[in-house]
């Protein structure tokens, strides 16, 4: 099953590397796609699966589903993308050494 999901605070290519590889830890996520351009994940899952599963993760990362956060949530899930983002380009400066 492949479903789409677009998402706010996607920046950078360390957002994406912390996406993918977030995501990729989920049980019943089969591959992970980031369209960086359209604000967009695209998901490959087991067919049945809980989309809400990867949602939630996504919010915890800090990039929520568009338009699904707003006040003092929106802002909280922001500061955490800063965070993932950092993790994500530490990852990516690791592969490369």
């Amino acid at each position: 099953m492949l479903s789409q999901i677009y998402i706010d605070n996607l920046k950078c290519g360390g957002c994406a590397t912390t996406i993918v590889t977030e995501l990729q830890k989920l049980s019943d996520v089969q591959k992970v796609q980031i369209d960086s351009e359209h604000d967009l994940v695209l998901v490959e899952s087991e067919e049945g699966s809980d989309l809400n599963i990867v949602k939630d993760r996504l919010k915890s990362l800090g990039y929520p589903e568009k338009d699904t956060v707003h006040g003092f949530e929106k802002l909280s899930t922001h500061a955490k993308s800063y965070v993932s983002c950092a993790i994500g380009k530490m990852h990516n400066s690791t592969k490369s050494h």
